[in-house]
């Protein structure tokens, strides 16, 4: 569904993106981990077309590197940023209506649909966003982001800061989506669980991809978990 083919990026004279390739499958969770600065969102907002990208970036089997973000978007590509970019002084439910691709539009995922996913978002609903914490903000956020109804969204870094039982909830609302059968692409820092609910991994270390599989053979890799992501 999606595949980068030895893509470079660059912010100025940095080379961030040093020749990654990978695949993202209909309906897989594959996980992009690796220590910060690694380059991990950079490949998002690359992909995204935030950032401008030399090599090959498909989606559906159709290049997307040159295009703008909201023609990426229309596509079926749906982006979770890491610092969550919700509106504080709109409510939840205009938050959650303004990820809608078009007022008319209908898809795999309505208000109800995201209420069900995450309840408390429907007791909130008429609160405004910047009245939730943290991890209500995630999950609103995800939620924005289903609303454009997309076939794959990327995630960044959606545990990040989280108390521990507002991280299961996250991490639960991950297994969920994905049980529709929408891919999702993760950033994540918690190896756990990356390997709990990923079908594959790909490691990042100085902008290149250091290691790719399952989470079995990561979990028998001390070599690659010491050097790339343990502190």
């Amino acid at each position: 569904m999606l595949e980068l083919d030895n893509v470079h990026a660059y912010y100025g004279k940095s080379h961030i993106l040093q020749g990654i390739s990978f695949r993202v499958g209909e309906g897989e969770i594959v996980s992009l981990l690796g220590r910060n600065g690694a380059g991990r969102s950079t490949t998002i907002k690359t992909i995204m077309g935030e950032v401008a990208a030399v090599g090959s970036i498909r989606f559906k089997g159709e290049r997307i590197d040159g295009l703008k973000p909201h023609q990426i978007a229309r596509l079926g590509l749906g982006y979770v940023p890491e610092d969550r970019e919700i509106f504080p002084s709109l409510t939840v439910r205009e938050n959650l209506l303004l990820g809608k691709k078009s007022p008319e539009q209908t898809g795999r995922w309505s208000l109800d649909d995201t209420f069900e996913l995450f309840p408390l978002l429907r007791e909130r609903a008429d609160t405004p966003g910047g009245v939730l914490s943290g991890g209500e903000q995630q999950m609103l956020t995800i939620c924005r982001t289903l609303m454009g109804d997309p076939d794959l969204i990327m995630v960044d870094e959606p545990t990040e800061g989280l108390a521990p039982k507002l991280v299961e909830l996250v991490r639960g609302l991950l297994e969920k989506i994905a049980e529709r059968g929408i891919a999702i692409l993760l950033i994540e820092q918690k190896l756990t669980i990356a390997l709990a609910i990923s079908r594959r991994l790909y490691v990042m270390g100085h902008g290149h991809i250091v290691f790719e599989g399952e989470p079995h053979d990561l979990r028998a890799n001390d070599a690659v978990r010491k050097e790339w992501l343990e502190v």
